[in-house]
């Protein structure tokens, strides 16, 4: 299948229009027109080069929503017309005990990236969601629930699967004391999430400068990290914090911020942290923790509890020939909100 998309050719990370071949379909595969794009702080740390070297041309994007548009012979869940969305991951062995556990994010073969990997049975770069069209196996593909606005659910996929994951993995309900250390695309997913299961909520940032952002999401205020008197006064009053930081930082200015059995959960950075002050684990049985998105089963759980509970992200709609300048702000600094790509604007037919 001929399609387009925006890919980065080297770490420069500017994305130029590119077309390219989308496998024919197999027997257990999806083809989805893409309808919207969101742009994930990762697209740009992977283009950057930041994780490692990459596989260029690479088209990234993997917070995508669309429209099945034809089914593979053995296909049962989705026919063509149906609303869907494919997030983070394409594949995985699915005969591993964590594939059996509907964690294919921890497959003990390595689960397959949404871009920027070999596909698992041909070998070719597996390429995302800043495209017009893909293809991607059954098993990978999620339902859109008919109360999610298409236009605003992409992000769900990424930044929604992510909080909501740590969220669940410590048993946040009602009274739950959450921190949230950033108000950026995570921060303000986990804030939504986190309040919709009963938690009451905090937003821990370098300055009370988006209050009201972070009030009008359902969070009780903010915690501002650089006042140590209110740092101090916060002691032990957190059962959780999900640190969203997606840049090296300290943690240990955090920890003492967790009650007894606390835990500070990193979704955020991805590398090497700095050294952290040890006595608030040991004196508190604290501790500090990591999650990497969710399973499949586990995603379609965020999708159905966010049209449950009619959450959406905040979203700053865009066309795919902005992407360089979304991500030339995402590189300032985090924002409490997800570029979202409308990718009506691309034509497989441009020159």
């Amino acid at each position: 299948m001929k399609t387009i998309g925006y890919a980065a050719h080297s770490t420069d990370a500017n994305m130029v229009p590119y077309h390219f071949e989308r496998r024919a379909l197999r027997a257990n595969d999806v083809a989805i027109e893409i309808l919207y794009s969101g742009i994930c702080h990762s697209d740009l740390h992977t283009v950057n080069g930041d994780w490692g070297p990459q596989p260029y041309p690479l088209v990234p994007g993997h917070e995508i929503v669309g429209r099945v548009i034809d089914v593979g012979s053995d296909v049962k869940k989705y026919k063509v017309g149906d609303n869907v969305a494919v997030g983070c991951m394409v594949d995985s062995c699915q005969d591993c005990d964590q594939c059996h556990n509907h964690e294919e994010q921890f497959c003990r073969n390595g689960m397959t990236p949404t871009y920027g990997a070999p596909d698992r049975i041909d070998g070719t770069t597996t390429q995302g969601g800043y495209s017009k069209h893909i293809v991607v196996r059954e098993e990978f593909v999620l339902r859109v629930p008919e109360k999610l606005d298409l236009s605003r659910a992409a992000p769900i996929l990424c930044a929604g699967i992510t909080t909501y994951s740590p969220l669940r993995s410590w048993n946040v309900g009602k009274g739950s004391r959450v921190g949230v250390i950033g108000l950026g695309g995570l921060g303000h997913m986990a804030v939504k999430l986190a309040v919709a299961m009963g938690a009451d909520v905090t937003v821990i940032s370098r300055s009370s400068s988006k209050e009201d952002q972070a009030k009008a999401i359902g969070a009780k205020g903010i915690l501002a990290s650089t006042d140590e008197a209110a740092m101090e006064k916060a002691g032990a009053s957190f059962d959780l914090i999900i640190d969203t930081v997606p840049v090296k930082h300290d943690v240990s200015v955090y920890t003492p911020l967790l009650d007894v059995d606390g835990s500070l959960v990193i979704v955020g950075q991805v590398g090497p942290m700095d050294e952290f002050m040890t006595i608030p684990l040991i004196f508190g049985r604290r501790r500090v923790a990591g999650s990497l998105i969710g399973g499949i089963k586990e995603t379609q759980d965020v999708l159905d509890f966010c049209a449950e509970h009619n959450i959406h992200p905040e979203c700053k709609m865009i066309r795919p020939d902005e992407v360089n300048d979304a991500f030339a702000h995402l590189k300032t600094g985090d924002v409490a909100y997800r570029f979202v790509m409308d990718m009506s604007h691309l034509d497989v037919d441009a020159a």
